[in-house]
């Protein structure tokens, strides 16, 4: 809340519930780093590639110059979570690409598996589908998906074909902001 000078005059409420919001994304990669994915989990993770702290190979970066979505599913290792940011290596064409994400740069967290999803921002609805990406209908992104190991398309297949049955239900900030009055 901000006077007409912008100065702060209350709690900073959608500042907070950010917050917290990012902690269900780390709490639940501190889960699968202490226990791995259970039964069918899996996270789409949509994050800005350009955020100050963002480590990632250089030729995912320049594929994914504004934001990029990870699927942690099949094959990922080193998953290591911090009160900050996250790291782990996912395979893109058998090649181990480690990344390093802070948690300020993550736009939207999603599990398919049960309809459960959470976005912090607005994404741009203007990525192509090429080289291996798919454009996620929820949020509008590009979604790189890493080998999973079924085929070499890198589709999970049969997983594949029930996520497209599932849809995710997403929270919004946006939803809950109070719109300003003329």
């Amino acid at each position: 809340m901000t006077n007409d000078d912008n100065s702060q005059t209350g709690l900073n409420y959608e500042l907070l519930v950010e917050d917290a919001l990012r902690s269900v994304v780390r709490s639940s990669l501190r889960i699968v780093e202490n226990i791995g994915l259970p039964g069918e989990t899996h996270f789409y993770i949509s994050f800005i590639t350009s955020y100050d702290g963002v480590e990632l190979d250089e030729s995912l970066r320049a594929k994914h110059p504004e934001q990029m979505t990870i699927v942690i599913q099949h094959q990922y290792a080193d998953l290591q979570v911090s009160d900050e940011h996250f790291s782990i290596t996912l395979f893109f064409g058998g090649k181990p690409s480690p990344m390093i994400i802070p948690f300020q740069a993550v736009t939207s967290f999603n599990d398919p598996s049960v309809g459960f999803g959470l976005q912090f921002g607005m994404l741009d609805d203007g990525d192509d589908d090429e080289d291996g990406l798919s454009v996620d209908d929820a949020s509008g992104a590009a979604v790189a998906k890493p080998d999973d190991g079924n085929d070499a398309s890198g589709h999970a297949g049969k997983d594949a074909e029930a996520d497209d049955e599932k849809t995710a239900e997403v929270v919004s900030l946006d939803t809950f902001r109070k719109r300003p009055t003329n």
